[in-house]
């Protein structure tokens, strides 16, 4: 089905996620440092953040850096902190398309240069009205969830509902995801939105995220459209 098919039939997500993997193999393919494997990473989220936005999914997540990421090599990971302070500077075109930026994690870790990045990010695309798109920077969905659990024993609470857990989430003003695309052929979740994401349906495609383009989005938002989403429940 086609995008106008999909729409007509309300097939798309509310909120669609990534996992975007393989950039550094997509390089070695090539004989190319893992680097430049980033930087085509980074461009290529700049275009499927935009084939999204025109689509008219209202939310967009992207697992960017993780934080079991700090374990990679030093060059790698002062090379990808250089790739997002230019990436939030041209902050991926929001005004052209009116995109809303926020993101998920723990700031605190990164470089004052970089947070102030963000924050001004937040602040100068607040203003607009289209898709949200929340980058997941420094963040693990266990870590997030003990954050949680923290903040909560803290204000002196001695239970807690499963709602009161959501609202301590680093997401707590984004819907729960209803569909996660991995790229890379990898078959695992690797800590992302445990909580968030247990009624979330998982499309994983083989392609490297450098190489992801508006065709496989076509295949897996297909993929998802013929899902019967059920919740645990059955339907009469």
């Amino acid at each position: 089905m086609n995008i106008d098919t999909l729409r007509a039939k309300d097939k798309l997500p509310n909120h669609i996620a990534f996992i975007i993997d393989g950039n550094g193999r997509w390089a070695r393919k090539r004989g190319l440092p893992r680097m430049v494997g980033h930087k085509f990473g980074f461009d290529n989220l700049r275009h499927i953040v935009h084939e999204v936005a025109s689509i008219g999914i209202p939310y967009m997540s992207v697992y960017a850096f993780s934080t079991e990421n700090w374990g990679r090599p030093k060059d790698e990971v002062e090379g990808l902190m250089q790739l997002f302070k230019k990436s939030f500077s041209e902050a991926f075109n929001a005004d052209e398309d009116n995109i809303r930026i926020v993101y998920s994690g723990d700031k605190t870790r990164f470089d004052e240069q970089l947070q102030q990045l963000m924050d001004d990010t937040v602040q100068k695309t607040a203003k607009h009205s289209g898709m949200t798109l929340n980058i997941c920077l420094n963040y693990g969905g266990r870590m997030e969830i003990t954050k949680a659990v923290n903040e909560l024993l803290a204000s002196g609470v001695t239970s807690v509902t499963e709602q009161d857990i959501s609202n301590h989430l680093y997401t707590a003003a984004l819907p729960d995801p209803d569909l996660v695309v991995r790229t890379s052929g990898e078959i695992r979740t690797s800590n992302f939105m445990p909580w968030q994401t247990t009624y979330a349906e998982w499309y994983f495609d083989k392609v490297m995220w450098p190489s992801f383009s508006k065709k496989h989005l076509m295949k897996a938002l297909n993929s998802y459209a013929k899902r019967d989403r059920r919740h645990g429940k059955i339907k009469g």
